[in-house]
């Protein structure tokens, strides 16, 4: 087994990322992963691949319109390689992005049913709140993430 090698993307990796999320995720949410988000902001997301397959990436940006926040929009790890501490690197890689841009909040949101979203970022340190009823229309509840960063 090679070694799990961590870039940043790059527009060019949004079909192979679209190609395992409904895979990865057990149902279907490719759809709130439009081509915009790598062509925009390739440059604050990661790709994680062992030799030419991919087997993680996190799609994040820093907020243009609120300077202290970074955001998570999207991100996954390959079933064999959960558990790994992959997912947590991805994470504390951008963090550490975002602290180093001079960001102090890290947010992201998930839908309350995704059990293993809401443990796993209570596992790295986040304050989790909700559900929200209606925070992304009506009856599309949400549940918040944040983190606070140190300065660095």
């Amino acid at each position: 087994m090679s070694e799990i090698q961590v870039r940043a993307a790059r527009p060019d990796d949004h079909p192979r990322i679209r190609a395992v999320c409904d895979t990865w995720w057990g149902k279907p949410v490719v759809h709130v992963l439009p081509r915009l988000f790598l062509d925009h902001f390739h440059d604050t997301s990661l790709v994680a691949e062992e030799g030419a397959d991919l087997v993680g990436f996190l799609v994040g940006f820093h907020s243009p319109a609120l300077p202290e926040v970074s955001y998570v929009h999207f991100a996954a790890v390959a079933p064999e390689h959960r558990r790994t501490g992959l997912a947590r690197d991805l994470y504390r890689r951008f963090t550490d992005a975002a602290c180093t841009d001079g960001r102090s909040l890290v947010r992201a949101v998930t839908s309350p049913s995704n059990e293993g979203s809401i443990a796993f970022h209570r596992g790295i340190g986040f304050a989790v709140s909700g559900p929200h009823a209606d925070h992304d229309g009506p009856g599309v509840d949400r549940v918040l993430f944040e983190l606070r960063l140190r300065s660095v």
